[in-house]
């Protein structure tokens, strides 16, 4: 149980997830993420992806907290957590910052004897740096419907560019592709999720307005750009630095069967370059198998994660 103190707020029940709880969590870096926190047990993050925030886990995170501390951030710059100011080499919004939030926040909320990680989509690429990072703090880890960052820029051609074209649109100087998103959010947040996900409903309508409540923001806007700006340059330098460094824990990866990085890439080939314990399973459906599919994930997560 997080028992609130100075620096962590209590913000109510959550309104998407039964029996968790919102925090905001100042971190002593600057930072305050909001997380949803609920279960009993060993502590399990989750990260949510791009244009999500952790409302994204509302349907497993139930079943996660029989068995499970379950700790969801909204990573800086997405939901309701800070949006700090950018600098020129983006590093504000690098997957290294956003690894060391986790290991804060984790911290703050009084559990240092390491921890199981899920992420997914822009998530799991943090977890790929926090895995590196902190090897000691991550037990294991779950990433979702991701080839490594540095794969997929090295590998890019037609198809790939074509079907994430967000890769490239998004890198695009300030304030281009915020301005131009800023004129019809609505639109181009219906199109990306229902381009990436081949489940029809299975983004309720309540769920796309809380989606769209923060992707609206100027700041968030600004946030996603500057997180995909760092992708295509200071996370790229970070994996060439560290190429010599794999993944020591166990990894666990799960993809679409139906979306674009399944159907581009030899996923578990891609991670057995980057990781020494490396399974995978794909699932029946797009990018999002915790909202298209999440019994069927639940199924595939629960023995590994045990």
């Amino acid at each position: 149980m997080i028992v609130t103190t100075e620096g962590i707020k209590d913000k109510g029940e959550s309104a998407f997830i039964p029996g968790f709880r919102l925090l905001d969590v100042e971190l002593g870096n600057g930072i305050r993420l909001r997380a949803a926190v609920g279960g009993q047990g060993e502590p399990l993050l989750m990260l949510h992806g791009h244009p999500q925030n952790h409302v994204t886990w509302r349907k497993i995170a139930p079943t996660l907290a029989q068995r499970f501390t379950v700790i969801m951030p909204d990573i800086r710059g997405y939901g309701d957590s800070s949006k700090p100011p950018s600098d020129p080499e983006h590093r504000t919004y690098s997957k290294r910052e956003m690894a060391k939030d986790i290991v804060l926040l984790m911290a703050r909320l009084g559990f240092n004897d390491g921890f199981a990680f899920i992420g997914h989509d822009r998530g799991a690429r943090v977890g790929h740096r926090l895995a590196l990072d902190y090897p000691q703090q991550v037990k294991r880890s779950v990433f979702i419907d991701i080839a490594p960052t540095a794969t997929m820029y090295e590998r890019t051609d037609k198809a790939f560019a074509t079907r994430y074209f967000w890769w490239f649109f998004l890198i695009q100087p300030a304030p281009l592709p915020e301005k131009l998103i800023a004129s019809d959010p609505t639109f181009f947040l219906q199109k990306h999720i229902s381009g990436q996900l081949k489940t029809p409903g299975a983004t309720e309508p309540e769920v796309f307005a809380e989606y769209l409540r923060c992707y609206q923001n100027p700041e968030t806007l600004h946030a996603v750009c500057e997180d995909y700006r760092a992708a295509a340059t200071i996370d790229l330098a970070d994996d060439e630095a560290d190429k010599h460094l794999r993944i020591g824990s166990p990894l666990l990866a799960l993809w679409g069967a139906k979306g674009t990085v399944g159907q581009l890439y030899d996923v578990i080939s891609t991670w057995q370059e980057k990781a020494l314990n490396v399974s995978g399973v794909p699932m029946p459906c797009g990018h999002s198998p915790q909202e298209e599919c999440p019994e069927e994930m639940l199924r595939v997560i629960m023995p590994f994660l045990s």
